[in-house]
Parts: structure tokens; sequence; C-alpha cells
């Protein structure tokens, strides 16, 4: 398992290398380029030309990637132009809200997906099965930000049951030690605001996990069919083993494989697809700031989060990769 981790985290040297390659010819391929975005509307030719010689952009490209790439050794992700902040200080500070986000999507996403999946495939054909199918396809097929605003809309606006913006409500008066709200409330014993925190993520968590939840759904419904109808299973049915045991240690759990790969991807997309879910909600994550990032051309804070997200996804994916071993023992062997 040591060996695993190692080498899904040197893995991380090539990948990270290649993408800052992209990012750093991306930024440099955009009409206006990052000087422009600087100066705005005090832009003139003699003013870029002693930004450009001041940052080093009227060297060689070659040269002004190797210095990019030394301070992205040195945890220098630049600076950034909206609020003249560190990247990455900005990066931390917002991360903690997209993870609250991600975690409620993916707890409403795998509460309600592998019940749902494996009831429709335990009861194939029913009304159950079909209404399972119904409901992922249009979970998959509904977009993420027209599901927001339909919630916003209903159950914010019109019956007021939830709040329509941010994290927590202006009024509330409330410590934050770690930047996790609903955390940051239960640690400080301020159960009035952990409470309007976790009120604050319902509709965006649900927004947000609803892809998640056909597709998990989906993929349970897939996974437990096929396992239910293995030869293995069939074999412990004979033998009068109890159906309790049947369906937790035989069915469920030899399905999960191919279900925890699905819900690792997940999160991934989960990240990314928090730039809608954020902006519609006017929530303080890394995707709100990312989105006004790309409407202010603040090239610095594109460059820095894409690559702070791929670093999150590929740890994600390593977790995923463990849990192969936790669930099979088989598997844990042969790594």
């Amino acid at each position: 398992m040591l060996r695993l981790i190692v080498q899904r985290l040197l893995l991380l040297i090539p990948l990270l290398l290649g993408l800052s390659v992209l990012l750093f010819g991306w930024v440099r391929a955009l009409p206006g380029g990052p000087v422009q975005a600087m100066l705005g509307e005090r832009y003139t030719p003699e003013a870029a030309a002693e930004i450009e010689a001041q940052l080093g952009l009227d060297q060689p490209l070659i040269v002004q990637y190797g210095k990019y790439l030394l301070r992205l050794l040195q945890g220098d992700f630049g600076v950034s132009l909206q609020s003249g902040r560190p990247v990455l200080e900005e990066f931390f500070t917002r991360f903690p809200a997209t993870i609250e986000l991600t975690v409620v999507a993916l707890v409403f996403a795998i509460g309600i997906g592998i019940p749902l999946g494996y009831v429709a495939a335990r009861r194939a054909g029913s009304v159950v099965d079909h209404s399972a199918v119904v409901v992922s396809l249009i979970g998959v097929t509904v977009p993420v930000f027209f599901l927001a605003f339909i919630l916003k809309y209903l159950f914010a606006v019109e019956l007021g049951w939830f709040p329509t913006t941010g994290r927590q409500s202006a009024t509330m008066i409330a410590t934050h030690p770690t930047n996790f709200y609903v955390l940051d409330g239960l640690l400080t014993a301020e159960w009035d605001a952990a409470w309007d925190a976790l009120v604050h993520l319902i509709l965006p968590g649900i927004a947000l996990g609803s892809i998640p939840l056909a597709i998990v759904a989906r993929m349970t419904r897939a996974a437990v069919s096929e396992v239910q109808n293995a030869d293995y299973v069939r074999t412990a049915r004979a033998k009068g083993i109890k159906a309790s045991r049947l369906r937790g240690q035989h069915i469920l759990k030899n399905a999960m494989l191919p279900v925890v790969t699905t819900i690792g991807l997940q999160v991934g997309l989960l990240l990314s697809g928090a730039v809608l879910t954020e902006t519609v909600f006017a929530f303080s994550g890394i995707g709100s700031f990312l989105a006004d990032s790309v409407f202010n051309a603040d090239y610095p804070v594109m460059q820095g989060f894409v690559l702070m997200i791929a670093v999150v996804y590929a740890l994600v994916n390593l977790l995923v990769d463990v849990s192969y071993g936790l669930i099979d023992p088989r598997l844990r062997r042969q790594q």
C-alpha cells in the first residue's frame, strides 16, 4: 500500500509539469495578455513596455517559463490582480467553502444514489426501477446552473425556506478559526452559527450533487445487477446464508469497486461544477473567485487555481486507489 502511495505521488510531478506548460502557453496566447489586464484603461504602449520589462515578459519564452517554474517550486503562485493578495493565500482562504459545498453535495449524491441504485437493481423491472432510471436521466440532462436557479427561486425566493446567497447570514456574529463555517460553529460551541452555515449549504449542495447522484445511482444499479447474478452469490444463497449477510458482504461490498471509482471521479467534477453553483448562490469559494478571475483577466489566479485543483483531484484519486485495497483484500495483495 505504501508503495502505491509513493508511486502515485511521483506521478504528480510529470502531471503538474505538463499542466504548467499548457497554462503558461495558454495565458500568453490569450488576447491582450497579462500586461493589458494589469493596466486596464491606463494602457499605453510605453506603459506596457515598462511593465513587460519589470516582469521579464520581454525575455524569450523559455527563460520566462524557467523563472515561472522556479517560482512555483518556491510556492510563489503570483499575486492576484483583483485583490492584490498572493494567489496561494486566496486559494486557501476560499478552499474551505468549496470543500464544505463538495462534502454536502457528495453526502446528498451518495446518501440517495447508492440506496436508490441498489433498490432499483433488486427490483428490476418494477416501478421503483423505472422511477430510478427516470430520476437519473433527469439528473444528468438538467444543467447545474438551471437547477440552481430553479431551487433558488422556488425554495429561497418564493417559499423563503432557505437563504438566497452567501455562506452565512450577514447578521450572524461567529468565530472562524479554520474558515470551515460549520466546523467552526461546532468547535466554538456556536450552535446557531453552525446551523446557519449548514442551512446556507443545502440548496447549492443539492444543485451541485444532482448530476453525481444520477451517475452514482446508475452505476450502483448496474454493478449490483451484475454481482447479484454471479455464481458465488448463487452458491452462497444455496448454502442458506442469511439474507442480510448476503446483501452486505457478498453483493453490496463487491459492487462497490466501480461505484467508488465513479465517486472519486465525481469529486473532480464537483470542484469544476462549483464554478456555476457558487456563482448563482454568491458562494465565496474557489469556483466563484475563479469565474471572476476569468472576467477580470486575472491570469495569476487562473494559473494558480487550476494547478491547485489538479493537485486536489490527483490526491482524491489516490484516496480512491487506496480504498480499493480496503474494500477488496485481493487488490491489496497485488499492490
